[in-house]
């Protein structure tokens, strides 16, 4: 089942009225939970314990907030509570590493809590959350870039500045002062931009020309089997992450290196891909010959800024294939 598919079941579960009126923000809750967790498997279970929290307090919703309002503050306080004493999600880069040799095995680390990849919530027209829906603010730098503020300082952060909320609305939801929640604001601000990577152009909308045509020569060149093609797709400085291995790697030349090191393909059609859209970025899902069938492989989440790639986020995990609603196999 998508993660998004509502279960009808749950309209005598919570009540009709309670769904009717709770359903149409289902997408910009799982963004919101995914923003503060950086996990997608958690944002899921988050959403689902938030809808159920408020069912229980449903009774007792007076309308002083609107139910949107309502249902934010409940899934901030969900999130928050699940976020205590748990680990930040990295990604390979964030572990303080310098980026690594090509030619050198690939080290694994499963038990690392690793940041994961958010299907495309942007561009349904029912969505009703246009500020929460924006794509820059589930892009992976960003999500990142939050994992190294403490949950409340993340929570103020996305509040004020993504849901636009006043700091007094703020202090009322997360239970603490104004002042608090300003001081809290400021210092997220000022980490934030510590570790928030600068782009001197902006980065390619998904549903662009220009991406979508980087995209399908990127897609091409893995397909043909014709590594030393993508050379000419990436920038001069170009990174390249593949969670759960640790390693990083930087450069054009040593991403392909790693690239015929590694990739278990041998000739054209070994890859297939199909294109797709993931943290509000442009994405491809890569499957991999298996016999007389291709598997799913990799999650490849790229930044595309002035007409080349500058970062591939290649996430090894099966079990995110079904959430984008991708097939078990080709």
């Amino acid at each position: 089942m998508s993660l998004l598919a509502h279960d009808p079941a749950q309209d005598d579960e919570l009540g009709g009225d309670f769904s009717a009126r709770t359903e149409p923000y289902r997408r910009e809750l799982l963004a919101h939970c995914y923003r503060m967790t950086g996990s997608l498997h958690d944002a899921e279970d988050l959403v689902q314990e938030t809808l159920l929290r408020a069912w229980k307090a449903y009774d007792r919703f007076e309308g002083k907030s609107s139910i949107r309002t309502w249902l934010h503050r409940i899934a901030t306080n969900t999130c928050l509570s699940a976020l205590e004493g748990r680990q930040r999600r990295p990604l390979p880069t964030g572990l303080g590493a310098s980026s690594s040799d090509p030619t050198a095995d690939l080290v694994e680390r499963a038990e690392v809590p690793w940041l994961e990849p958010l299907p495309n919530l942007m561009d349904d027209p029912a969505d009703p959350a246009v500020i929460v829906g924006s794509r820059e603010s589930v892009r992976l730098a960003f999500v990142t870039a939050l994992q190294h503020l403490s949950p409340r300082q993340r929570a103020v952060l996305l509040l004020r500045d993504v849901l636009q909320w006043r700091s007094a609305e703020v202090a009322e939801a997360i239970g603490t002062t104004t002042v608090a929640v300003n001081s809290l604001l400021q210092r997220a601000r000022s980490q934030l931009e510590t570790v928030r990577p600068s782009a001197d152009d902006p980065p390619a909308a998904p549903d662009s020309s220009e991406a979508q045509d980087l995209l399908a020569r990127y897609i091409n060149a893995f397909e043909a089997y014709d590594i030393d093609r993508l050379v000419e797709l990436f920038t001069a400085e170009a990174i390249w992450e593949m969670p759960p291995y640790v390693g990083w790697y930087q450069g054009a030349s040593d991403i392909i290196t790693l690239i015929h090191q590694q990739c278990p393909a041998e000739s054209a059609g070994d890859m297939r891909l199909i294109p797709l859209v993931a943290n509000g970025q442009p994405a491809a899902a890569m499957y991999m010959r298996a016999g007389p069938m291709h598997v799913p492989f990799q999650l490849h989440v790229l930044d595309m800024n002035a007409g080349r790639i500058s970062r591939v986020v290649a996430f090894l995990d099966g079990t995110l294939f079904p959430k984008f609603g991708l097939p078990d196999s080709l």
